[in-house]
């Protein structure tokens, strides 16, 4: 295979620790920042962020050859923006270019007379100049602006490099993930308990924007991964809650919320008077006044936080997140929001946010049991199915989320980004409020049969677009 040589200026692809790869650009790092020892490695600025870091030449590919290979693995509305911001910059690069070729012709007569009289030093420094390119794309080091929360603030303030055994580096900073820009973490010890699906990409972005978190979960060795990116590890969920100010919970379901706070160690024995809580799992309302009278009743304070996303857009910090509860325990979370969602709302008194997760999700799962029988009837009666997703995606109906799972099922794949089980469960928890309030909810119980179905073909722990498997059994 040739050898790529890359230099400052260039556009690349580079790929950092568990992410995938991003385009950026090659820029002269701060003066203040020193290479790591022992690794060839070059200074990147991605392109839709504020993130910047040294990345390793085997973990970088030049930008155009790599391009239609990259969008193609790639989703995701904030790749596509990174993309649209590289495409912006060469089109402004292009029109510079264009409108340069007469001073260059003037800079290359400059030059032949600067050496001509033998005194070349002149013409060196312009050329130093013009190559110079740290003030591209905001640069990483022009003059400095050291105002706490800038985006030119001392970049050891703003990065955290951590050297691994294995020899590779990850990092955080101020902005990776989250739509809002460069957040300023709150200063409070932040708890969070469950490293599932969604928790996961939940405490990787706090930690990423700089919160100090200390993480429990049943399976213990889940942590290591977050201890090494910095983490702190709590051996029970009452020693975590005892030791941080805001403490966040997803767990699966109702029982395990109620079990991690009045099991044994549980939340309730560490709860103090003015410690947080925080429930983010999808639950019935009934589960959460239970919760916040329990929490409440020890002097804690309680916001249940249910978030709307799958396990790409946890990864993201895309969620969007339903709150209620405590106002005050919101505003406190206003970082951890900004890091792990692109939104948030606050839906008044505990409970409600239970509730209004429990329709999203209804209408979620009966929507893609809808669209896996379409899928089938189409195979059925001798069309395509590739052709049904094409004419669905050109019509009212087109989103990312019916492109993603049709595409899971025509490819068989159904690795999991929302479990089957957890989208049955919700189902059947919103037929169970509907039942409460004497309110109809036939769509869902038709759904919720169908998912029951699938998960009688053992297809529990896929994602939920596996409920396509429950038409062809």
């Amino acid at each position: 295979m040739a050898t790529v040589h890359l230099r400052i200026g260039d556009l690349v692809w580079g790929k950092l620790g568990r992410y995938p790869p991003w385009p950026g650009k090659i820029v002269s790092p701060p003066k203040d920042l020193k290479k790591p020892r022992g690794k060839k490695c070059f200074f990147v600025k991605f392109f839709g962020t504020e993130d910047h870091a040294w990345i390793k030449v085997e973990q970088l590919k030049p930008y155009h050859p790599h391009k239609e290979e990259m969008i193609k693995i790639n989703k995701g509305k904030r790749f596509q923006q990174a993309v649209d911001a590289v495409e912006e910059f060469l089109k402004k690069t292009k029109g510079k270019e264009q409108g340069s070729h007469n001073s260059e012709d003037k800079n290359k007569s400059a030059a032949s007379d600067v050496k001509g009289r033998k005194n070349p030093g002149k013409a060196v420094k312009l050329l130093l100049e013009q190559g110079d390119d740290r003030s591209a794309l905001g640069g990483c080091c022009p003059q400095r602006d050291d105002k706490p929360g800038s985006s030119m603030e001392p970049i050891s303030k703003r990065l955290k490099i951590i050297e691994e055994d294995t020899g590779s580096t990850s990092i955080q900073a101020a902005d990776s993930t989250a739509i809002n820009g460069s957040i300023t973490p709150t200063d409070k010890r932040i708890g969070f308990l469950g490293l599932g699906l969604m928790g996961s990409g939940i405490v990787s972005n706090l930690l990423k924007m700089g919160h100090i978190v200390t993480v429990w979960n049943r399976t213990a060795e889940k942590c290591d991964l977050f201890i090494q990116e910095g983490a702190r590890l709590g051996r029970t969920p009452a020693e975590v809650v005892s030791m941080c100010d805001i403490t966040f919970s997803c767990v699966s379901d109702p029982k395990a919320a109620r079990d991690l706070v009045l099991g044994p160690s549980g939340v309730l024995q560490g709860i103090r008077p003015g410690k947080c809580y925080v429930e983010m799992s999808t639950v019935d309302p009934e589960t959460i006044t239970e919760l916040s009278q329990v929490i409440t009743s020890r002097g804690g304070r309680f916001l249940e936080a249910p978030v709307s996303g799958s396990q790409q857009l946890s990864n993201d910090g895309m969620l969007v997140i339903l709150a209620a509860g405590d106002r005050s325990v919101y505003e406190d979370c206003s970082s951890c929001f900004q890091a792990m969602g692109k939104t948030s709302f606050f839906l008044g008194e505990a409970g409600n946010a239970a509730k209004m997760m429990l329709i999203l999700n209804m209408v979620q799962g009966s929507f893609m049991a809808t669209i896996a029988e379409g899928l089938t009837l189409a195979q059925a009666t001798g069309q395509s199915q590739q052709t049904f997703l094409d004419i669905l995606c050109q019509g009212q109906m087109a989103s990312i989320f019916l492109d993603q799972k049709c595409q899971n099922i025509l490819q068989g794949n159904f690795k999991p980004d929302y479990y089957l089980k957890h989208i049955q469960k919700d189902l059947r928890l919103a037929i169970s409020m509907g039942d409460s309030v004497n309110h109809p909810t036939p769509m869902a119980a038709a759904a919720n049969e169908v998912y029951k179905r699938a998960k009688a073909l053992d297809q529990s722990d896929n994602d939920m677009s596996a409920v396509y498997r429950a038409y062809i059994h």
